[in-house]
């Protein structure tokens, strides 16, 4: 297993893979999103453009299968920006999960002469990573959906958001207390473990040299899939918390 470059400030481990690649993956989301509308055209639509209304009405159809059609429109926002930002960082460490070996202490990059006794002298570090996988980047992204989805039950649909805590019978309040801690948890972890697993596979096939080429390629291309997945799960998941806290049953029954 490799380890990657950490600096210690004032007690704080800052992984600076994690940071510099969820820099990167806020610039590609953004490129894309402003290529994409850059040239608006009905008669002539570019490439990005037609490529970003597939998205559009992926993500549309996926928000609508949670809740009403009529109240997609206002997360239609949310979806996108969730569903392209996660599907970057799950595919950001593809193409350069390489790691370098270091035999020497390198302060600035956190090899200390523990870290060398660890691994027998031998330290592979990588400068590039999947921001997803670090539990830290998907823990906070599950946290501010759950806020997000509390905030909106409140304000929103506050007498059955309530109420809901308390169903079917009020011996149950703990176990729903529960199941709305499990939420961020099981969202964070899901989406980490799979791509965390991902990238150590991934620098597992580059040990065997040649010879791991064409299972690296293979790889490579179902973890395309899996990232793509992970996107549209944390998606998906993330409106029917939304639609759960905040459209009581009477609505449900009248749409």
């Amino acid at each position: 297993m490799h380890e990657f470059p950490v600096w210690d400030v004032g007690g704080f481990r800052i992984d600076m893979s994690t940071w510099g690649t969820i820099l990167i993956t806020m610039l590609i989301t953004f490129i894309i999103a402003r290529l994409a509308v850059r040239n608006l055209s009905v008669e002539n639509p570019g490439k990005m453009q037609n490529f970003l209304e597939l998205v559009i009405e992926f993500v549309h159809n996926t928000i609508a299968s949670a809740m009403p059609l009529e109240k997609v429109k206002r997360y239609l926002f949310l979806g996108l920006t969730l569903f392209l930002y996660i599907v970057i960082s799950n595919l950001l460490g593809l193409p350069l999960g390489v790691a370098f070996e270091f035999t020497e202490v390198n302060e600035f990059l956190g090899i200390t002469p523990d870290l060398l006794d660890k691994y027998h002298g031998h330290v592979h570090m990588a400068f590039f990573k999947s921001p997803t996988a670090d539990l830290s980047v998907t823990a906070g992204l599950a946290i501010i959906v759950i806020f997000l989805v509390h905030f909106l039950g409140l304000k929103e649909n506050r007498k059955y958001y309530l109420k809901h805590y308390f169903e079917p019978f009020p011996i149950f309040f703990p176990l729903n207390v529960i199941k709305e801690i499990s939420k961020p948890i099981t969202l964070s972890l899901r989406l980490y473990a799979n791509i965390f697993a991902g990238e150590v596979l991934i620098s597992t096939i580059l040990k065997l040299g040649l010879f791991g080429l064409p299972f690296l390629a293979a790889w490579q291309g179902f973890s395309i899939f899996v990232g793509l997945l992970q996107g549209f799960l944390f998606t998906i998941l993330t409106m029917v918390y939304i639609s759960q806290a905040t459209i009581h049953h009477h609505e449900e029954e009248h749409h």
